[in-house]
């Protein structure tokens, strides 16, 4: 089960706002079967699965167009109400309408799930009022973290200086604004809790208003979990809890001013920008990239907002840091250490105030790296940031993190947590023999304890999904190495039986530590040892499983991974239901609903709906809509002595996942192509005119060159060349194919002679050959016919040195 937590810690206390009505809906998600015939069983499956997520009696989404977290809502886990949303489900749904967009050729979704984002999870200018005042060169007042809620609030120290912001300026001067272009991570959809904090009116507006709602969760060390948490609006306005609002459980200053604050999940952002590329890279092979265009441009600017992850939460130098003042502060790029920390949050003052903060995270963990949006930010020419060093940044960042991966693979293949800037949250002293990556200590269980971060399965799965479609699209021989040995780990840890029977790891257990790294000679990790205590079914972790294999068997010819990848995937669907793939989970963790949460002697307030806050509260006390869930009941008697409850639950990223990799395996294995929906019965999603799925022309990317002159054949067959992105040494091409005689072909050739030394990496859509300089592509056995003025596409990554001309190709077909 996914069992995330979020942790999000703040620096300061402050704000006011307006309220504005909220528009109408965003998106228009229907059931549909698709009238077509999909081009095999598994494309199928996934316009099945698809319809299934899209039909509203299922469930899946608001009124307003916007994911939940499940279908379900008696449900605790990272979120701790199954009708809340993440910034996580926004970029699966991005990514899964990606895949529906390359199996259909219809990207109006796509683009509309980038229309719901801005409306409602990326705060608007109304959400966020107060970030002209910001100050980059004191980003934000320190607070130490502490080890429990009891602990908190943590006093807030101006004494201890930090760093200053490098990237502030360069962001506001690409793109006009000083506001912030991230989603935050949290949304309350239907209002359950009443703040009332809905999207783009900064306000509490109160039981009664419409969601999605801006709310947060954690905010008290690492110890707290989901079953420890207080939560509360975004936007502060004093009006529910105690005197001071919220503020005064976490923050411990002279006094409160009236504020906004959000917490972005850097994971989820830059899945939205790998999701974007993917969509980028298949309507290019469709020859339709005009068609998503505006979004990457939005990707590639939530990108260059996302390096903020990248910083140390206070800006302070990275490396070496053992005590709050003995940490430098930063100045430049000193404070980066390049990888996805845990967050990056920011906030201040409601309209009026006058002041504002941004921070960084100083902790990364292993499953948050992205190498794909790394390396698409950084070489692909649609998706460059605009600022002045995003595109270079990103390129350092890719390099960091396939470091970062080497060093924290175990002797047994499994990857360890990640390592802190931050010891404990306050620059602390790490424990004698504590192996550092570039000065920052190794954690076993980065950011969060309860429980450990890293002991989840899910993690392992998530991370190393990205890695191999990184080196499907790369090649790049340095991540090689570490994935053979992964596969080959987890490969002996999954079973398959029959009738839908499987089994994978769900909990690892940890011991020994990695070696000190060395970039020039990196260690072996003898003593970095990691076993499965607990297997289990979890569906969205198989999924994630499955898509890794699948990538890595494709891009590495290995059967095996092939067969076990396939194999999972079959066995997910003997679990179909009616609402998509569902397996019982038992849930012992609900026991915790009775679990106190800490609250200061003699602090009291309020919740909207009335619940007291003090020192007696429980989970359960601040939550008592709980118990007029339908399901409460099975909880109930668990809570009194019963069996432990079994729920089936339907959650958005997990089954999207599995619609993906059902994609997937079509897409890599059996030649999946575009197959049409029938205008009658498509599955639509239609942005409305308040959220309109375009930028401005200031925004848009464009490619780096312009086609080459067609060659012909003597069938009327041309061909057209065109670089999509190119970054010195490498490049990705694409050549459209075009009949343009008076009848079908059902077979063509394109060849053409290097002028340079250009190589041929990876390729899609045609079989491709070199020798020397002459290259031949033809058709596969999809996409061989094309109709009187019809056209298809192919493409691959190249590599050079020194020039890059266009070559000038030649084209058959008969």
């Amino acid at each position: 089960m996914s069992r995330l937590s979020r942790r999000k810690f703040v620096a300061v206390a402050g704000g006011t706002a307006a309220a504005i009505a909220v528009g109408s809906k965003v998106i228009e998600a229907s059931a549909a079967t698709n009238a077509a015939a999909a081009p095999d069983a598994y494309a199928q499956q996934f316009l099945d699965l698809y319809a299934k997520i899209k039909n509203s009696a299922n469930g899946y989404f608001h009124s307003s167009g916007v994911p939940y977290h499940s279908v379900e809502t008696l449900m605790v886990e990272a979120p701790d109400h199954g009708h809340q949303t993440t910034s996580e489900a926004f970029s699966y749904w991005m990514w899964l309408e990606a895949t529906y967009g390359r199996v259909t050729g219809d990207w109006a979704p796509f683009n509309a799930t980038w229309a719901a984002a801005e409306k409602y999870i990326i705060p608007t200018n109304t959400d966020q009022p107060s970030n002209g005042s910001y100050n980059s060169s004191s980003p934000a007042t320190y607070a130490p973290e502490w080890p429990l809620p009891s602990n908190y609030p943590s006093a807030l120290d101006s004494s201890v200086k930090a760093g200053a912001d490098p990237i502030a300026a360069e962001l506001q001067s690409a793109y006009g604004t000083a506001d912030i272009y991230g989603m935050h991570w949290l949304l309350d959809v239907d209002n359950v809790y009443g703040y009332g904090n809905t999207a783009g009116t900064g306000a509490e507006n109160g039981p009664s208003a419409p969601g999605p709602c801006y709310i947060n969760t954690y905010q008290r060390g690492a110890q707290e979990s989901v079953w420890e948490t207080i939560p509360q609006p975004c936007t502060d306005l004093m009006k529910y809890g105690g005197t001071n609002g919220y503020l005064d459980l976490f923050v411990k200053d002279q006094s409160y001013a009236k504020q906004y604050k959000y917490t972005n999940a850097p994971d989820a952002d830059a899945r939205a920008v790998q999701a974007a590329y993917w969509a980028y890279r298949w309507a290019s092979a469709q020859g339709n990239a005009g068609a998503v265009s505006a979004s990457v441009a939005k990707a590639a600017k939530m990108g260059d907002y996302l390096r903020y992850g990248m910083f140390d939460k206070y800006f302070k130098q990275v490396g070496g840091c053992t005590s709050p003042s003995g940490c430098a502060p930063g100045s430049g790029k000193n404070s980066a250490h390049y990888l996805l920390g845990w967050y990056y949050a920011w906030g201040g003052a409601v309209a009026g105030g006058g002041w504002a903060w941004r921070i960084g995270d100083g902790a990364a963990h292993h499953g948050y790296q992205n190498p794909v949006a790394a390396w698409a930010l950084s070489t692909v020419t649609a998706m460059a940031p605009k600022s002045a060093t995003g595109r270079s940044d990103w390129a350092t960042s890719l390099t960091r993190q396939i470091e970062f991966l080497r060093w924290l693979q175990s002797a047994d293949g499994g990857i360890a947590g990640g390592a802190t800037n931050s010891w404990d949250g306050q620059y602390g002293q790490p424990p004698a023999g504590t192996p550092t990556f570039y000065g920052m200590a190794y954690d076993w269980e980065p950011v969060y304890h309860d429980p450990p971060s890293n002991n989840w399965f899910g993690m392992q799965a998530w991370g190393m999904e990205r890695w191999a479609e990184y080196y499907y699209l790369t090649k790049d021989s340095r991540v090689k190495a570490v994935l053979d040995k992964w596969v080959t780990w987890v490969s002996g840890k999954v079973t398959v039986g029959t009738n839908g029977t499987f089994s994978i790891p769900s909990t690892l257990s940890w011991s020994g530590q990695p070696d000190t790294w060395n970039a020039s000679s990196p260690g072996a990790n003898a003593n970095l040892r990691v076993s499965v205590t607990e297997s289990g079914m979890d569906v969205g972790v198989t999924a994630a499983l499955i898509k890794t294999l699948l990538y890595y068997a494709s891009a590495a010819n290995n059967t095996a991974a092939q067969t076990l990848g396939k194999n999972l995937l079959d066995a997910l669907a003997v679990h179909t239901d009616s609402k998509g793939i569902g397996i019982a989970e038992t849930r012992t963790d609900y026991s915790r609903f009775k679990d106190p949460v800490y609250v200061p002697s003699g602090w009291t307030g309020k919740m909207p709906n009335g619940d007291t806050i003090n020192s007696s509260s429980t989970f359960l006390s601040i939550r008592s809509f709980y118990q007029r869930d339908p399901d409460w009941s099975k909880v109930q008697a668990y809570l009194n002595g019963g069996a432990a409850p079994s729920f089936t639950y339907h959650r958005f990223w997990a089954q999207a996942d599995v619609a993906m990799a059902l994609a997937l395996y079509s897409e890599l294995f059996l030649g999946g192509t575009t197959t049409s929906p029938s205008p009658s019965k498509s599955v639509s999603a239609s942005a409305s005119a308040s959220a309109s799925a375009s930028v401005s022309a200031s925004a848009s990317a464009s490619r780096s060159t312009s086609p080459s002159p067609s060659g012909g054949g003597g069938t009327g067959v041309t061909a057209t060349y065109k670089i999509e992105s190119d970054w010195g040494a490498g490049f990705v091409a694409s050549i459209t194919v075009k009949n343009n005689g008076t009848t079908p072909i059902s077979s063509w050739r394109v060849a053409w002679t290097w002028a340079g030394n250009q190589q041929i990496g990876s390729s899609w859509n045609a079989g491709v050959t070199s020798s020397g300089r002459n290259v031949t592509a033809t058709n596969l056995n999809y996409n061989g016919t094309i109709p009187p003025g019809g056209s298809t596409s192919f493409g691959f990554q190249g590599t050079y040195s020194g020039t890059n001309a266009a070559p000038t190709l030649s084209a058959s077909g008969s």
